[in-house]
């Protein structure tokens, strides 16, 4: 049985080698004059990619300031210096130039320059909407959120340790340059988090028990299984363009909403238990999604058996058991195989962290208001479960 969709993607996709030069035309196609250039760390600098980008601009005519220093689990108070310095610099477009973490703060400072009179933070916490937002687009170096054509962006408040996402049409990038060159200084542990993200952005929107499209399916099939191939090609080959082109554009597609088109619903239990690990631990969400699944599976399966059983044998060829049961057990334990051959963990100890019990029914009681006490498309789960997920994946 299919369901009632809608399909809205309205990014332009700038593909491949060296296309980060007609970022200037881009800027100015879109309405931009004067950019805030979003960065992160040192590698942007360091690459000479920023120098790059600035280059292209200055000779395209686009004027721009510029903010660094965006972290993983990107913080509010970054957003906060971005507003300040966009409205000094009366800028009318956003140009992130990184990954999600990003791509999400301009997201989330685009947001607060629409509505310069409200608290942006009142959109995490969900109690408004945005009416507005500036444009932007991305220069993307890391395949990993798919936020260069999605609609969601994730923040982080460290005053209370709480990392909140908010989704809105709004903020879809009206560009988004993809040059998988750009990915090939990544550290091995950043580019599998990042397959490890794109693949459980899929997976959310499989495991449900309100009908399906089987059109659908197989593409969300294909992408789990082209993550998977291309992730292990890059474990030992760094440098495969192909392999980083193959899991760049599956990242796009994976949460650009295609894969979920014509279900009954996502789950998205395990972002939702993951964000609470990084608020708390400052984890990578990548990793932490990988060490959080195969617990959520574990506490879910039997109420999703028809789907866990179509993953084991669509996606990890998984020959059938005497039981349906038997066989989707097998497809959690190939899933989990998997996440070990490219170096994610599966545990938390394997994450590197061991929360207290305290800490357990902390981040579930976040979890539960942060969801409106109960989420999930595979099993409803309330505060209850997410404790007992979490402590089944702490060891």
């Amino acid at each position: 049985m299919s369901n009632n969709f809608k399909y809205y993607v309205p990014t332009e996709v700038i593909f491949g080698k060296g296309t980060e030069s007609q970022v200037a035309e881009l800027v100015k196609k879109y309405g931009g004059s004067k950019v805030l250039i979003v960065y992160g760390g040192q590698s942007a600098v360091k690459s000479g990619l920023l120098q790059k980008i600035e280059d292209y601009l200055t000779k395209g005519g686009v004027a721009f300031a510029k903010i660094g220093g965006v972290v993983p689990n990107p913080l509010l108070s970054k957003v906060y210096e971005g507003i300040e310095l966009a409205k000094k610099e009366q800028v009318d477009f956003l140009l992130p130039v990184g990954g999600g973490s990003v791509i999400d703060t301009a997201k989330a400072i685009a947001y607060a320059l629409a509505e310069p009179d409200k608290d942006v933070w009142d959109l995490y916490e969900h109690t408004r909407k945005a009416s507005g937002s500036l444009p932007l687009g991305a220069v993307l170096t890391i395949a990993a959120a798919g936020s260069e054509t999605s609609d969601s962006s994730v923040i982080t408040n460290e005053n209370n340790g709480e990392k909140r996402g908010y989704n809105d049409d709004l903020c879809r990038p009206k560009f988004a340059i993809m040059n998988p060159e750009l990915t090939m200084t990544l550290p091995d542990y950043q580019t599998q988090s990042g397959c490890a993200d794109m693949q459980m952005h899929t997976m959310e929107r499989y495991f449900t028990n309100q009908g399906n499209l089987e059109i659908t399916d197989s593409m969300a099939e294909a992408l789990m299984r082209t993550v998977m191939t291309y992730a292990k090609i890059l474990h030992e080959d760094p440098a495969n363009y192909e392999a980083r082109a193959e899991v760049m554009w599956a990242g796009s597609l994976a949460h650009s909403g295609l894969t979920g088109c014509g279900n009954g619903g996502n789950d998205f239990a395990s972002h939702r238990l993951e964000h609470e690990m990084g608020g708390m631990f400052n984890v990578t969400h990548g990793a932490g999604l990988a060490a959080i699944w195969g617990s959520w599976a574990r506490y879910v399966y039997r109420d999703c058996l028809h789907r866990f059983v179509k993953f084991a044998v669509t996606v990890h060829g998984v020959t059938p058991g005497a039981t349906d049961e038997e066989t989707a057990m097998k497809g959690i334990e190939a899933q989990e195989a998997f996440y070990r051959s490219v170096g994610m963990p599966t545990c938390f100890s394997e994450l590197g962290i061991s929360p207290s019990d305290a800490q357990i029914l902390e981040m579930a009681k976040r979890c539960s208001a942060a969801v409106g006490g109960s989420l999930g498309a595979a099993k409803v789960l309330y505060e209850k479960d997410f404790v007992e997920i979490y402590r089944m994946a702490n060891h």
